[in-house]
C-alpha cells in the first residue's frame, strides 16, 4: 500500500473500538517500515479547556483570536504528550511539515507562540496520538476498518467536531447507510 501521509482516515460505521468509533484521523506519517502516526481531529477531551492546560503549564493564556478552542483527544498512545497540528505558515525547530497545507509541532515553543499571537494561523491542540505498527494500519484498511480521503484544512480545523465524520464521508461521495462491514473480495 502506498503512503497515506497527509490523508484523513475515516472510521467505518462498524468500528468497535470506542476510542475510534466515528473518528477522523489526520495521518502525519505512514510508511511500510515505521508504521503510522496520526491525530484524531474530531474528538475532544471532556472537562479540559485550553485555559486550564495553559495554567497547568504555567504559560500565558493564548490570545483569543488565534488559539485552538478545545483540547482534542489525539489518540490513546502517550496521552500526556501534546501535539499541535497546524497550518504550514508556522515553522520552528522540531516542526514536522506534512505536505503543503499542514505541519505538526510538539514542543512547548508553539504554545508560547500561540499565547503571544505569533503562532500558526490555524491549529488544533491534541493530547495523545493514534499509532500503528508496521503493516497494522494497512491490514485494518484491508479488513474494512478505515477509508482514506484527501485532507483539507477546512475540514480538519473546522470547530464543528461532531460534523467532521459525516463531512469526511461526503468527500468520498458516500453516506453511512451505504457502507457495509463486509470486506469485498474479487
Amino acid at each position: 500500500m502506498s503512503s497515506l501521509t497527509g490523508q484523513l482516515l475515516v472510521a467505518m460505521p462498524q468500528m468497535q473500538d470506542p476510542r475510534f468509533a466515528r473518528s477522523v484521523v489526520y495521518l502525519c506519517a505512514h510508511s511500510e517500515d515505521a508504521g503510522a502516526m496520526g491525530i484524531v481531529v474530531n474528538k475532544t477531551i471532556d472537562g479540559l479547556t485550553i485555559d486550564e492546560l495553559y495554567a497547568h503549564l504555567k504559560i500565558e493564556p493564548a490570545v483569543r483570536a488565534n488559539r485552538p478552542q478545545p483540547v482534542h483527544f489525539g489518540g490513546p498512545v502517550d496521552p500526556g504528550r501534546g501535539f499541535v497540528l497546524h497550518s504550514a505558515d508556522y515553522h520552528a525547530e522540531g516542526t514536522l511539515e506534512v505536505g503543503d497545507e499542514f505541519a505538526m509541532t510538539t514542543t512547548l515553543d508553539i504554545l508560547h507562540a500561540i499565547g503571544k499571537g505569533e503562532g500558526p494561523r490555524r491549529c488544533l491542540l491534541a493530547l495523545g496520538y493514534a499509532g500503528w505498527a508496521p503493516g497494522q494500519l494497512d491490514a485494518e484498511i484491508q479488513a474494512n476498518g478505515w477509508l482514506s480521503v484527501a485532507a483539507d484544512a477546512e475540514l480538519v480545523f473546522d470547530p464543528d467536531d461532531d460534523g467532521k465524520w459525516l463531512r469526511a464521508l461526503a468527500k468520498l461521495g458516500v453516506s453511512p447507510e451505504m457502507l457495509s462491514g463486509d470486506a469485498g473480495h474479487a
